[in-house]
């Protein structure tokens, strides 16, 4: 697509939740053996991942990173207008998950509220959304809430399961007379449908005991076609073609360069990538935070996660230019360009099941 501009809105504040469970690659060392595990961590640079027991949602962890949000900044909850919830996990298939949160955060009713299902490019097509609602859309304050919880990944599958880990965040974007514009750039290849895909499950081939059975494939990995299935080699084709020309393509769109950007915050997908990416694009490594060793990949919680853990500090301080871009699932891509900083990030919400708002029993 040809970029976007948004004008009048500035990134008010973000937070990040992680379950308070740690788990490390050693718990795999019996099932798939310590060379194979050690390789995978080597590759991946995921050192401990933070992942949700039962009973915890995502909703859960978006929940607790917004009240940790919304109290720092001392905002009154009945002005915000509208709140996206942006997951592939959500807590039911129907009703919308957005709705539940909206409740559960005391927001007034007149407030708009309405899901999207979207993975690893969320982030960038949620500030989009959010921005675009506040631009044209006569809205003041939007809450913007995104993560996952790696509820459909195999355990049993070496491909995924040493990789993704589980996190909720929160962004408010408010109203603003600062001059400063948000441009972005957009993308969609429908064709990479099969490569990161759960197969069955839904509408299009609905479960029964067959798609929940596990089987092997010719890599010893096994799962069912309810469960996650990664193409590494088709992402990684894929990652390397179009996030360098996507980069390019949004520093021309908003005048800035490689030299004039702060930080460029990419999608914590594995550290071989994102160091691949770098030497690509002639971008040095300290402007490229990484978060993936502490928290895996966290879809599309990684950018304001990686934010709030690596450069929250300095947002809280001081204004930064920063460049995002996710990509991923879909396939989906994304970037922006903008100016961020002195603003609200409390510290990470370490999340226990035992503080979790329960839900009435049907």
């Amino acid at each position: 697509m040809a970029a976007a501009r948004i004008s009048g809105v500035r990134i008010a504040g973000i937070a990040s939740a992680v379950p308070d469970q740690v788990h490390l690659p050693e718990e795999f060392f019996e099932r798939f053996g310590k060379d194979e595990v050690q390789k995978v961590v080597a590759s991946t640079g995921v050192y401990k991942r933070y992942l949700a027991p039962p009973g915890m949602c995502t909703s859960d962890l978006c929940q607790a990173a917004a009240n940790r949000l919304i109290s720092a900044g001392k905002w009154d909850r009945s002005s915000i207008d509208a709140i996206i919830f942006l997951s592939q996990s959500p807590d039911y298939s129907l009703p919308f998950t957005a709705a539940i949160v909206q409740r559960r955060l005391g927001l007034a009713s007149e407030c708009a509220a309405f899901d999207v299902n979207l993975g690893c490019s969320g982030y960038v097509y949620g500030l989009w959304l959010a921005g675009s609602l506040i631009a044209g859309g006569g809205m003041r304050r939007v809450l913007l809430l995104m993560g996952d919880t790696s509820t459909h990944v195999s355990e049993e599958d070496k491909s995924v399961a040493l990789i993704f880990g589980d996190a909720g965040t929160a962004t408010l974007l408010d109203k603003t007379d600062e001059p400063g514009d948000f441009v972005f750039t957009l993308g969609t290849d429908g064709r990479g449908e099969k490569n990161l895909i759960i197969p069955a499950g839904r509408c299009r081939k609905p479960s029964d005991a067959a798609t929940r059975l596990r089987n092997s494939d010719k890599d010893g990995n096994r799962r069912s076609l309810e469960e996650l299935y990664m193409n590494g080699a088709e992402i990684f084709a894929f990652t390397l073609a179009e996030v360098p020309k996507t980069v390019r393509n949004v520093l021309v769109a908003s005048g800035r360069t490689i030299e004039t950007i702060d930080s460029i915050v990419l999608h914590q997908a594995n550290r071989f990538i994102l160091e691949y990416l770098g030497k690509r694009m002639k971008i040095p490594m300290n402007k490229i935070p990484l978060s993936l060793g502490e928290f895996g990949n966290t879809s599309s919680a990684s950018i304001p996660l990686t934010m709030t853990h690596c450069l929250r500090d300095a947002l809280s301080q001081r204004k930064m230019d920063l460049l995002l871009c996710g990509f991923g699932v879909g396939y989906s891509w994304g970037a922006v360009s903008c100016s961020v900083g002195e603003i609200i990030m409390p510290e990470m919400v370490f999340l226990a099941l035992d503080k979790i708002e329960r839900e009435t029993e049907i």
